[in-house]
């Protein structure tokens, strides 16, 4: 009868361990990424960088969950989160109406716009209106390209990889491609090669919010938001910001 009690109790015990440590076991969240924006998310050797990609990291261990990268097109992303298939996705992702009845967002956390890339010798590409009548490269699945295919008439390429979309410029199969600036600047500045310039600076077109996109009534909203809250008050934040932006935000 004593070694049946101590046999059961000794079961018991494993039971109750191995219980509490599923208990406080970390949460492995699975979050989509875009194979290619810089300075966002993009393959630096073999793993992937960029401000996405820090920041996500930083929050991740203030809310104290571990994570896998689920690298893929833009395009997939949402989709990937409505069919629960992923946790969160980032890819400066832009928060619009549309987007937020399908998917959560975080609070924003990074303020761009459009911007025009064409070539140096482009003389006649100062402002959006002057891509009426031209073949124009696009990211697919983007609220700038939506925009654009809504208040200009050209003709639009569109790409899933943006870096495609540059090569197609520098080769002059295209006259222009339309992104958001920070990653439009970011390629001027490490891949233009001294080619490619910036134009339409001073249009502010579509004025946009970048998010964290979520599960829509994720139960991890809350937690992400708390997190990215606690970054930006005790200065990680902005560490983050001007390694990526050679700049303090705003």
């Amino acid at each position: 009868m004593f070694n049946t009690v101590k046999k059961v109790s000794i079961g018991l015990t494993l039971l109750s361990s191995l219980f509490s440590a599923s208990l406080f076991a970390k949460e492995t969240l699975s979050v989509g990424v875009d194979t290619a924006f810089v300075p966002f998310e993009f393959k630096q050797g073999d793993k992937y960088v960029g401000f996405d990609i820090d920041l996500w990291d930083a929050i991740a261990k203030k809310m104290g969950v571990d994570y896998r990268l689920q690298p893929m097109d833009f395009a997939g992303l949402i989709p990937g989160l409505q069919s629960r298939n992923l946790d969160v996705a980032m890819a400066g992702i832009t928060i619009t109406p549309v987007r937020a009845q399908a998917v959560d967002f975080s609070a924003p956390y990074y303020d761009a716009d459009l911007l025009m890339a064409v070539k140096s010798s482009a003389t006649g590409i100062t402002k959006f209106s002057d891509l009426a009548g031209k073949r124009v490269g696009l990211k697919q699945g983007t609220s700038g390209a939506t925009y654009m295919k809504a208040h200009v008439k050209a003709d639009y390429v569109e790409f899933p990889n943006i870096d495609n979309a540059y090569l197609d410029l520098q080769a002059g199969n295209i006259d222009a491609v339309v992104h958001d600036s920070p990653n439009v600047m970011y390629y001027i500045k490490v891949s233009g090669n001294g080619k490619i310039k910036a134009a339409g600076q001073n249009d502010s077109v579509l004025p946009q919010q970048y998010g964290f996109a979520l599960q829509k009534n994720s139960p991890y909203t809350a937690q992400v938001n708390k997190a990215l809250a606690a970054l930006k008050a005790d200065g990680t934040y902005a560490k983050i910001y001007e390694k990526w932006f050679d700049k303090a935000p705003k």
